[in-house]
């Protein structure tokens, strides 16, 4: 399998990035893609992914990190390593009060305007939201970025948020959320989403999954658990289900065209 959205450079990981690899491996997790959260960030990532080749990277500013330095020199040079698959995580997370959103806005702004000056460049774009959808399918609408670019990852939103993301065109990934028993609505949007238009992730360290959601830090390696349980409510065969999963993931990074 492939975990599509981790964080292997976090403080809760990057002490023993190499012993959370190992495992994801032995696991079944034979690729993972670790995601930047700001400039220095991408950095790091992309280092990781130039040395392991069971890694991938982005390059981005996730919304939370909206008060640090808009490093974009480093972003760039990070998106220009061939380990590099997408942008991102960029968005808008209006679940906590800091930093204000009219900043995080700014930064959106700013981040997509970098990748549209990107002539040529049709990697895919990570996309958080948290009670945004309708903040940011206007504002991706009117970029000139192709709707099927986007992937909403870790959605926890409701199923009507769900029909808007697919009607815009996007991609949507689920996390261990899924499988909580206090997030019927996240299940019940799973339901809806297409079997070319899904993805999984661990978000790792975050969200570990039923039924080892007890187990802190999530590892890429986990990511098998939600799987199993999507393909249970989707009512498919699970081997079935982790090889479309792996097409999707493939195909929408690109990653066959990687060395």
């Amino acid at each position: 399998m492939i975990d599509t959205h981790c964080h292997l450079t976090s403080k809760q990981l990057i002490s023993r990035q190499q012993e959370v690899i190992d495992r994801a491996e032995l696991a079944g997790v034979s690729e993972m893609i670790t995601v930047a959260t700001d400039a220095d960030d991408a950095i790091v990532a992309k280092d990781l992914a130039e040395a392991d080749s069971r890694v991938y990277c982005s390059s981005g500013i996730h919304p939370l990190y909206a008060e640090s330095e808009w490093k974009w020199d480093l972003v760039l040079e990070a998106s220009r390593s061939p380990r590099c698959v997408a942008w991102g995580e960029l968005g808008l997370d209006r679940h906590y009060d800091n930093p204000p959103i009219e900043m995080q806005k700014k930064l959106l702004e700013e981040h997509i305007a970098i990748i549209e000056a990107q002539k040529g460049d049709t990697r895919p774009i990570i996309v958080h939201c948290r009670q945004a959808v309708d903040d940011l399918l206007p504002v991706f609408s009117q970029s000139t970025l192709a709707q099927d670019r986007f992937v909403f990852h870790c959605f926890t939103e409701t199923p009507d948020d769900a029909k808007k993301i697919l009607d815009f065109g996007a991609m949507i990934s689920f996390t261990g959320v899924v499988t909580f028993p206090n997030a019927p609505q996240v299940a019940e949007a799973a339901r809806l989403v297409p079997d070319d238009r899904i993805m999984v992730e661990t978000d790792a360290p975050y969200l570990s999954p039923e039924p080892v959601r007890k187990i802190r830090p999530n590892e890429p390696k986990f990511v098998v658990h939600t799987a199993a349980f999507l393909a249970k409510l989707r009512g498919i065969e699970s081997d079935a289900f982790e090889t479309m999963l792996d097409q999707n993931a493939r195909s929408f990074f690109n990653l066959n065209k990687i060395s």
